[in-house]
């Protein structure tokens, strides 16, 4: 078939279809019309029919010529992308949940529905929470946003095009490092985080730290290294102390922290193929919570806290549940508390999630380039770990929902799931989301964000 004809023929067949469904007195109505359908297809073979039924009595039905496009019409249909493997979204405000929407699988090899209190890998969402930590390290005076990294490291950290810039937390925090994701950043048990920073291809040639926004998963080992570092801690016990446990939240950076109950729960997470992307644990605890060392050991007591930063994932391998999730949002609406438990002052979240950089058409690159273009300027305004939504420039596709609404939080995207947290000052209300296994190849209609997310958002 011509593809051109393909739309007048499926219009045909649903016309077909529709009046096929009017015989069957499965449709209480005594006529329609459907632009485009033309008069061939909408009444072709048109017939009179009386049914006991007053409501369709005279029935127009559409006989062979409108059925001719239902073939075409059920090959449109059956091509459409198929539902995501599991949907969550929970709706709250500063006083608590308001909302839930869990369908789908948690594992669909086992049978198992999502719910809300199901831990996933929440991919850069994660760079968030992990900030809240940092930022409470900052008010006790532990840290400090402007002071040289390498300080608190123990070795230089210096771009090799620019070595009189310091870079600091806050560049690192904010995307203008100068960093790339080009020479990678996945650690194991092996890997040490001052030599990723050394490869070939882990600068931006150029840009000078702090001129150019440019998203690079690679600064947030360097932060967790800091964070270890100063604290002599692992990081994901270090943030069982700052975060996850004053708030109640049974979350954890890898797996070696998280509960058993957490563990029974963990959400698979799928691609759009169907293809496992991480976490299909069986129930069972993995044998290796972390990344093995290329020799496949995993000894976790060997690696001395700020060696190796991206050990227990802090640019994305955050797991935790929607309603978890959900309260962390509300800990950013309402200050820095939440159900009675401060971890930051009110100035401190200002400082956190306010813009410190924002698009002007040629001062950043709009997207994550580990993820690829999404069409669109994605990025367009973000402060520390916080993306702002919505930004009125021109170019600018951040506005998901398409209402102009300014919202900051997050976004997350890696191994066939997408994430976000977003919040609303100005209405006192936030949403929590993530899907696994969705059409990733269909990007939105109104953003850079994926139609996935978009029709999620809308519901």
């Amino acid at each position: 078939m011509d593809p051109a004809s393909a739309p007048a023929s499926a219009w045909a067949g649903l016309v077909g279809l529709l009046g096929l469904l009017r015989v069957l007195g499965l449709l209480g109505i005594t006529g329609f019309w459907i632009p485009g359908a033309g008069a061939a297809g909408a009444f072709g073979a048109l017939g009179r029919w009386n049914h006991p039924r007053p409501g369709l009595r005279r029935c127009t039905w559409l006989g062979w010529s409108g059925l001719a496009g239902l073939p075409l019409l059920v090959g449109t249909v059956a091509a459409a992308a198929p539902p995501p493997v599991a949907e969550v979204r929970v709706d709250f405000d500063r006083g608590g949940v308001t909302r839930v929407i869990a369908r789908g699988w948690a594992d669909r090899a086992a049978e198992r529905p999502i719910t809300v209190d199901d831990p996933v890998r929440i991919a850069s969402v994660s760079k968030l929470v992990l900030t809240i930590g940092l930022m409470r390290l900052v008010e006790q005076g532990s840290l400090d946003l402007d002071r040289d990294a390498g300080d608190y490291l123990g070795w230089s950290l210096r771009h090799p095009r620019h070595a009189g810039v310091p870079i600091t937390l806050r560049l690192l925090l904010s995307h203008r490092s100068g960093l790339t994701d080009e020479a990678g950043y996945a650690s194991n048990v092996a890997t040490l985080t001052r030599e990723l920073v050394g490869r070939p291809g882990a600068w931006d040639t150029g840009h000078a730290p702090g001129t150019f926004f440019r998203y690079s998963n690679l600064n947030f080992p360097l932060v967790a290294a800091v964070m270890e570092r100063v604290t002599g801690e692992r990081l994901d016990r270090l943030m069982d102390r700052l975060v996850l446990d004053p708030l109640g939240i049974d979350g954890c950076f890898n797996w070696a922290a998280c509960p058993d109950a957490a563990i029974l729960r963990a959400v698979v997470v799928y691609d759009a193929t169907g293809k496992v992307g991480v976490d299909d644990l069986h129930g069972n605890r993995p044998p290796c919570p972390v990344l093995p060392a290329p020799d496949g050991s995993c000894n976790l007591d060997a690696v001395r806290p700020g060696d190796n930063g991206g050990l227990f994932s802090p640019q994305g391998g955050l797991r935790i549940s929607g309603r978890e999730l959900a309260k962390i949002g509300r800990l950013l609406l309402n200050g820095g508390e939440v159900d009675g438990v401060r971890l930051l002052r009110p100035s401190t979240v200002e400082q956190m999630l306010r813009p410190v950089w924002t698009f002007d058409g040629s001062n950043g690159l709009g997207y994550e380039t580990d993820v690829g273009d999404p069409g669109g300027t994605l990025f367009c305004r973000y402060g520390l770990a916080a993306q702002t939504l919505a930004t009125p420039f021109a170019g600018c596709r951040d506005d998901p929902w398409g209402d102009g609404v300014e919202r900051v939080g997050h976004s997350g995207d890696a191994y066939g799931l997408v994430s976000g947290l977003w919040i609303d000052r100005g209405s006192g209300r936030g949403v929590a989301y993530f899907i696994t296994g969705g059409d990733l190849q269909r990007k939105g209609r109104r953003s850079a964000f994926y139609a996935v997310e978009e029709e999620l958002l809308a519901r």
